[in-house]
């Protein structure tokens, strides 16, 4: 996640925030456009009866045994994959050029992602895989192997976006959940997020300097990684409150650690304890760390509702706190960490809120406030072909983005440079999610779990 103002981190100094990036170089604002474009493109095809020109895009393949048949179904729909490929080929293209990356580098490192997507996407259907192995799981499986194996070149690498792929199937996934639910479940969410976020954040901060004797600022931003939105969140309390390079640096590594273990380790718990599917995703929500792992994790529970309660609980729930939490960390590092120094006087603007906020949430309210508000003025017969036939392709390509997302990440995740890290970050992030887990899982499976169970 990210929308956050970029900070300027120098070994030994305290950091201090930068000009916040401009709004056409933010992955939120694009991740917007392309999400928000597709569903009213979408849209407008639909009531033109020309959806049909989109439908090939949305490839998806049939579950298979047999080699040869798996291989005809691909054969069939090349056309699609290629419009597929094409297409966001284009406009992701477009985006990062404004965004300032090398574009003949991010045409050649996504169009190897994209073959490596559809091969991981048939392989991922296949019965034996299926039944051993979820696509989510596979895809990141396959990324974490190769990346800590091969020397990824630059080139590939500048295609990894997995920040910008997770922001833009998130906001496609709006499209796909009712604002009903998001006004029904969306307080409870808040309510959930609330407990565990000051808890959580309690907790590893308590360890972190009191238990450990860590910097606060270094305690802030371990704290905030795990309680918050992960890597987004250690970045932005980092420079709400001036904390040191290796403070971010080892917040975020944390992050990476127990998001890419939670990945595998929650949803066999599930499925384990024989969880209905809502409540896992809610529980998979408060104990992930990361949108984009913890999408893997609830996706690889095999249920749909698994993702929309995942969604609600870290989107609508934890993300919507990562301003609030960086207002009060700044005021905290102004008026109580630094009050020996000149920066004593300083004082903490309310605007941070907003400069925080991670804006790709609002992309996600309007796609599902934009969709709900179509049906609902359409007859019940309409309204059953839009929800089938619009927020069908909808779906499938929002698995697309989720695919090249979990690739990313286990191309990203390196785990030999987590061995320079020492015990104690490592020991009081862990403090925090061995009291978060257990948190999370009687939340959402004991005190709310009629709600939970009641998404559909």
């Amino acid at each position: 996640m990210a929308g956050v103002t970029q900070t300027t981190l120098s070994p030994g100094k305290p950091s201090a925030p930068q000009t916040a990036v401009p709004m056409l170089k933010r992955e939120d604002t694009w991740a917007i456009i392309i999400g928000i474009g597709l569903i009213l493109v979408a849209t407008l095809a639909f009531f033109s009866n020309s959806l049909g020109l989109l439908k090939p895009m949305a490839v998806s393949f049939t579950v298979w045994t047999d080699f040869s048949k798996a291989m005809n179904d691909v054969a069939s729909k090349l056309g699609g994959i290629v419009f597929l490929y094409l297409f966001f080929l284009i406009v992701f293209g477009f985006a990062v050029r404004v965004m300032g990356v090398n574009v003949p580098h991010f045409i050649c490192g996504f169009t190897v992602l994209f073959i490596l997507s559809v091969f991981i996407t048939l392989l991922g259907i296949n019965n034996a895989w299926k039944n051993w192995m979820e696509g989510p799981l596979l895809a990141l499986g396959v990324g974490i192997v190769a990346g800590n194996t091969i020397k990824l070149p630059q080139w590939f690498r500048s295609a990894l976006k997995t920040e910008f792929y997770v922001k833009t199937g998130i906001i496609l996934m709006g499209a796909i959940l009712p604002f009903t639910i998001i006004l029904s479940a969306g307080p409870l969410a808040i309510m959930q997020a609330t407990i565990v976020s000051v808890i959580t954040f309690g907790s590893i901060y308590f360890a972190a300097t009191r238990l450990f004797g860590l910097d606060p600022r270094f305690g802030a931003c371990l704290g905030a990684g795990g309680s918050i939105c992960g890597v987004s969140g250690a970045i932005a309390i980092g420079g709400a409150c001036r904390a040191e390079k290796e403070h971010v640096s080892v917040a975020i590594s944390m992050v990476v650690i127990w998001a890419v273990v939670m990945i595998f380790l929650l949803p066999l718990w599930a499925k384990a304890l024989g969880l209905e599917a809502g409540p896992a995703g809610a529980w998979i929500g408060t104990s992930e760390f990361a949108d984009a792992a913890g999408f893997a994790a609830a996706a690889a529970v095999g249920d749909e509702r698994a993702i929309k309660t995942f969604t609600l609980m870290k989107v609508v729930g934890r993300d919507m706190f990562v301003g609030v939490w960086a207002l009060v960390v700044a005021f905290l590092s102004v008026t109580v960490w630094e009050r020996k120094t000149a920066d004593r006087a300083e004082r903490v603007n309310v605007s941070e809120i907003w400069n925080r906020f991670p804006k790709f949430v609002i992309g996600f309210f309007f796609a599902s406030l934009f969709t709900t508000v179509v049906i609902a003025m359409l007859s019940p017969q309409a309204g059953a072909a839009y929800s089938k036939e619009v927020l069908g392709v909808v779906k499938v390509l929002r698995g697309w983005a989720f695919t090249w997302t979990f690739l990313s990440i286990g191309f990203t995740t390196r785990f030999g440079e987590l061995t320079r890290l020492g015990w104690k970050p490592l020991a009081a992030f862990t403090i925090g999610v061995l009291i978060n887990v257990p948190l999370g899982y009687w939340l959402s499976n004991v005190v709310f779990a009629s709600y939970w169970m009641a998404i559909k």
